[in-house]
């Protein structure tokens, strides 16, 4: 995954070179109706959700109406340029997301999936659930931009 991040900002980077204003999104998990939200939580709506490998990986996330408004503020606001963590300043660890998401569903979360299991039929993409990152979305909240979604609770209440 991040042998693709860095060829695709790579990539994007010419457009800095010929003088045009360039700004890359790094997406985390985005949250929406569809995407990754609907088999993350489908476990927990049956009553076998738990968290995921030892639970303890971060898990960067952001909702869909966030990354929205910052393609919008990307569009109109001049002074942003670069790279722009795209993520809800809410990093949770990924038993805090199954804990949030049985609290959201009532439903238990008592069934822990072995990294191992995901990493079979999910390959690298498996990457983005047991191994996570913490990333945080400093240099948005440095120029001011304001989550709709800031925090999993809302965001889970959100689109359930």
């Amino acid at each position: 995954m991040s042998e693709l991040c860095v060829k695709w900002e790579a990539a994007a980077a010419q457009a800095a070179v010929m003088g045009l204003r360039q700004v890359t999104l790094r997406l985390g998990v985005v949250l929406g109706k569809g995407g990754a939200l609907p088999p993350l939580l489908l476990p927990i709506r049956l009553g076998l959700g738990g968290r995921m490998g030892n639970g303890r990986q971060m898990f960067s996330w952001v909702h869909l109406r966030d990354v929205l408004a910052v393609i919008a503020t990307a569009l109109q606001d001049k002074r942003m340029q670069g790279v722009y963590n795209t993520v809800a300043p809410g990093v949770v660890s990924q038993a805090e997301f199954a804990l949030t998401a049985g609290q959201v569903l009532h439903r238990p979360v008592w069934l822990p999936l072995p990294a191992w299991v995901l990493r079979l039929p999910m390959g690298e993409m498996a990457q983005l659930f047991v191994d996570g990152q913490r990333v945080v979305p400093a240099r948005l909240q440095a120029q001011g931009f304001e989550f709709a979604y800031p925090g999993l609770l809302q965001a889970l209440q959100d689109l359930s």
